[in-house]
């Protein structure tokens, strides 16, 4: 279970293949990929059911690793930014993506993670002046902000019949003085974007618009990179995956922007 997204590069794989095919097979060879990953490091003998699994998806494994290879051979100038995405997605325990231009967010989104975004929005209400926020900072204390928290707040309520919860909190964190209106519910409200130009049509349902992407990228960037060095950087990571996983999410956004593309979610 996780949150899915894309950077629209126009090549050649996504002329052969439609947009949820593409999708389809990024999944499948991330999964392979932990797979063969955990049986390499001696991690996890894979078990009957991922042999099985891995032998009825052969076909789809084989047209995954083609799209891996024309990527790595033809797109990865491109699509790995200054921010160096390749690197973001193999560190720490952050999921390996064999095309480059997908990624993934998986759920639940990890409390620590929660704890750390909200200490660092709180810190920049708190010791910047206003006039130096992030742009998207303002639209979130807007009275009128259309990120009012309640998709997310209902999204805190579930759990699968398999026991799997989109958020480890069961309650978003507050924050206080200035940005007192605010919870961790407005700011992932925030993160999951707007409902996509093409009715989705691509088949992602939500989407980060070209014009908007220079926002979420300054924004990111001053939660997650700003003033912190490699040392601190490798502490989070160390802890669980969901702060690499936005990292990566951050440097997508980035790549998408420099492209002049839709980063496309769901």
């Amino acid at each position: 279970m996780s949150l899915e997204y894309a950077i629209e590069y126009p090549c050649e794989m996504r002329r052969r293949y439609d947009e949820a095919t593409l999708r389809a097979l990024g999944r499948t060879g991330s999964l392979i990929s932990r797979i063969v990953a955990d049986a390499v490091e001696g991690a996890r003998t894979p078990s009957e059911e991922s042999v099985q699994f891995a032998t009825r998806l052969a076909l789809d494994v084989e047209r995954a690793e083609e799209v891996s290879i024309f990527c790595r051979e033809n797109c990865l100038n491109d699509i790995r930014s200054d921010l160096c995405l390749s690197r973001e997605s193999a560190r720490n325990g952050a999921p390996v993506e064999p095309i480059a231009c997908l990624g993934r967010i998986t759920y639940p989104i990890e409390a620590r993670f929660e704890r750390f975004l909200a200490d660092r929005l709180q810190l920049i209400c708190d010791t910047e002046s206003s006039e130096n926020w992030p742009q998207l900072l303002h639209v979130l204390l807007d009275s009128e902000s259309p990120f009012d928290g309640e998709a997310t707040k209902e999204l805190r309520r579930v759990t699968t019949a398999e026991g799997l919860r989109f958020f480890e909190l069961r309650v978003p964190i507050q924050l206080a003085r200035s940005a007192s209106r605010l919870s961790t519910d407005n700011v992932f409200d925030l993160l999951a974007g707007f409902a996509t130009t093409d009715d989705g049509a691509s088949g992602y349902h939500r989407e980060l618009p070209p014009q908007a992407l220079i926002a979420y990228s300054e924004f990111l960037e001053g939660l997650l990179l700003k003033d912190l060095g490699e040392a601190e950087r490798d502490r989070l990571e160390s802890t669980g995956v969901t702060y690499a996983q936005y990292v990566r999410f951050t440097c997508a956004i980035r790549t998408a922007e420099s492209l002049g593309v839709r980063l496309l979610l769901d």
